[in-house]
């Protein structure tokens, strides 16, 4: 019963997004246009009228796509992990384009840019070609043919940026989260976010700019700029819009996101002053295909607030000589998450509105009470909560807690890793810290005795600046020399690119030992508050499609004043920015009421949390007190190099011969992603997938530790 339904689940999901999908490649064409005017009509003589047939039509699947794909990541870990990653499948997420300005690019995300290039094209061919048709001379605004010409080529790159936005808001999201239904992660997707906002923000420009060239040379511009007209598109409307959009993309840009963050933090969110607009310019049957996106957004961001109170207070720290630091968080022990899940944490000592996401290095299965997270101190709010942890051991008196805001943790629906019949693990620096989730889950759930298939080999190639940065690998060191977990088979590879050859001799254990002298600084919470994560799957399906249906309800109830049932409506009568206000307040009530039920079914789940406790159990055992030693002169250490990927690729063929599909996970600085990803590459040609199915294929998997 349980397969059947996640088959019915997943072909649902694909035929509702095939059908959105034509649903845009209809929408251009003069029969849709035609065919949709009159459906319209007829929706005007029942309750719903044209707006209700356009919620359902163009922005409701896409909330009913996210509403099933969390029914089916409810239904997803109960699965058992037991099939094998398929060949043919997997060659697709291989990278297809390296060294590029957008960075690597996959199989499947070309596909997705091809396709996205032929709507665009698509779009603005059907539509040019149809005005182009019905050209005469504009006389009010005494514009030639070739000037008439240009003005409706910039009216269209208007359609083009209106495709952007619809697509804008999907990959930013986190609990409700389309993407993740693909095994993309949110650190991943934020890129495709900049990708759209970045084109988006070039057809609007072009839009924009090539409305207000016309009007110039027409010396209509002063008429037109300050209009806020009844009906139609409002110019005024339009113009705020485009300049919000520079804004904020301007302050996107690395030079500003990474110098002045809070530059971009806070014009990031005149994204509200942005989508209000847009809707007053393009009216609201143009804002239907964009708002299934802003509709989830607006539920996402409603949850992750009410999510992250209370506040929690930290249990302990860590801290290494590299300036790394590690906190640990107390949680529900209820609470499970995937290896390579991502914590967003705010302190309000430091900032009361900025978050940062950290990636997670602890296992909800190894360890059920607490939540660890590695923090590299860099930034300027890193450094802030260094300074502010060394006060706390600094202070006589360790009576002061020092209270957290957490969101999260996001990650993968399910793990898949222990799929690949061999598993190679690269690290870069504090890219290590997704992998040492992967390793603490392997163990655990190795130990758990559970039947379910494992790598056969495990090999890890840790990449560094400098030898003290190895004590970030003393998490894991009781994995090492536990033989009777899956990790008999681990082996590992560290590069110390920065520094001259240690003294002979001196091997991995006198390595660790001499450089995990970290300090754990215990800390007394005040409060009982515990880390619950995202809602039950399930519930935030429920509040989607309440939040759905009362919207609906709302704008029955608004058609019911705004056109009166027997009178046929009139676009005179009744100003388009009425139409859209009551749009907007229909979408606040449905949020408002989405809002008491979220937190009322909070309540109930932190009233049932099951209380933490200190006790960490093995993880994070001091290498002093170990007296296995042997097995950790088996692994290599190098340095003053780099790492030769597509030799090391090559010798590791060798060593995982009878692994025929080898998971490559892959997190670091971008250089050594571009170096592991041409590995495999070159590795994993079409020739080989025929010709030598039995030995290693490569499946590149890169993660991200960094926005």
């Amino acid at each position: 019963m349980g397969k059947t339904m996640f088959l019915l689940l997943r072909i649902l999901m694909i035929i509702t997004f095939s059908a959105w999908i034509v649903l845009w490649f209809l929408k251009p064409t003069n029969g849709w246009t035609r065919k949709w005017k009159e459906f319209e009509d007829n929706m005007q003589r029942i309750i719903f009228k044209y707006n209700g047939a356009d919620f359902l039509v163009f922005t409701f699947p896409i909330i009913g796509l996210a509403m099933l794909g969390l029914v089916y990541t409810n239904l997803q870990p109960k699965r058992a992990s037991r099939s094998r990653v398929r060949r043919y499948a997997a060659a697709l997420s291989n990278p297809l384009i390296i060294r590029t300005p957008l960075g690597i690019l996959s199989g499947i995300e070309a596909l997705a840019m091809c396709l996205l290039l032929t709507l665009l094209g698509w779009t603005f061919y059907c539509r040019i070609s149809n005005d182009y048709k019905k050209l005469i001379p504009a006389k009010p605004l005494k514009l030639t043919i070739w000037q008439l010409k240009f003005l409706k080529i910039a009216t269209r790159c208007g359609l083009l940026a209106e495709i952007c936005l619809a697509l804008l808001l999907f990959p930013i999201l986190r609990g409700l989260s389309i993407l993740r239904l693909l095994g993309i992660q949110f650190e991943a997707s934020v890129r495709y976010h900049i990708w759209l906002g970045t084109s988006m923000v070039f057809f609007a420009t072009l839009h924009g700019a090539g409305t207000l060239f016309v009007w110039g040379i027409s010396h209509y511009i002063q008429n037109e700029m300050r209009m806020w007209q009844k009906q139609g598109r409002i110019y005024l409307a339009g113009e705020i819009t485009l300049i919000t959009g520079l804004i904020i993309w301007m302050s996107s840009l690395p030079v500003v996101r990474r110098k002045r963050f809070y530059v971009f933090y806070y014009m990031h969110h005149l994204y509200i002053v942005f989508l209000v607009f847009f809707l007053f310019h393009a009216g609201d049957r143009h804002f239907y295909m964009v708002f299934p996106g802003a509709f989830l957004f607006g539920l996402d961001k409603l949850f992750r607030i009410i999510q992250s109170r209370p506040l929690t207070q930290i249990l302990s720290v860590r801290i290494f000589p590299s300036k790394v630091i590690e906190l640990d968080l107390p949680k529900d022990s209820r609470l499970k998450y995937s290896p390579t899940s991502i914590l967003f944490i705010k302190i309000p000592t430091i900032s009361k509105f900025h978050w940062h996401p950290f990636s997670i290095t602890s296992s909800s299965n190894a360890n059920d009470q607490t939540i660890s997270v590695m923090i590299k101190c860099e930034g300027q709010w890193t450094n802030s909560l260094y300074d502010l942890l060394h006060q706390e051991i600094d202070s006589p008196h360790r009576t002061k807690c020092i209270d957290v805001a957490v969101e999260g943790p996001y990650g993968p629906a399910s793990f898949d890793f222990i799929r690949y019949d061999g598993l190679l693990l690269i690290g870069g620096g504090i890219g290590i810290t997704p992998i040492l989730s992967i390793l603490q889950e392997i163990a655990s759930s190795s130990r758990s005795g559970l039947q379910m298939r494992f790598p056969s080999e495990i090999q890890l190639i840790y990449v560094t600046k400098k030898s003290q940065d190895i004590s970030l690998l003393s998490s894991m060191s009781n994995l090492v020399l536990d033989h009777s977990s899956k990790f008999c088979n681990l082996k590992m590879r560290v590069f110390v690119t920065q520094e001259a050859k240690g003294s002979a001799g001196v091997g991995m254990t006198e390595l660790l030992r001499e450089f995990s002298t970290m300090q754990t600084i215990p800390f007394e919470p005040k409060t009982s508050s515990y880390i619950l994560g995202p809602e039950n799957p399930l519930w935030m399906a429920s509040i989607t499609g309440f939040a759905s249906v009362v919207f609906l309800a709302c704008l029955c109830f608004f058609n019911h004043f705004l056109f009166p049932a027997g009178k046929k409506p009139s676009k005179q009568r009744v100003p388009s920015t009425i139409v859209d206000v009551f749009l907007l307040c229909s979408f606040l009530i449905a949020l408002g009421c989405a809002a008491i039920v979220a937190i009322v079914v909070r309540w109930r789940n932190s009233r049932e949390a099951i209380p933490s406790t200190r006790d960490k159990g093995d993880q994070g055992e001091e290498f002093g007190s170990m007296e296995q030693t042997s097995t950790l002169k088996e692994h290599e250490i190098h340095y003053g190099a780099r790492p030769d990927f597509s030799d090391l690729l090559s010798k590791l063929e060798r060593e995982f011969e009878g692994s025929s599909n080898v998971g490559v996970v892959v997190c670091g600085p971008e250089s050594m992603k571009e170096s592991v990803a041409l590995a495999c590459q070159q590795k994993c040609q079409a020739l080989k997938l025929i010709t030598k199915k039995q030995q290693a294929f490569f499946v590149f998997q890169p993660l991200n530790f960094t926005l």
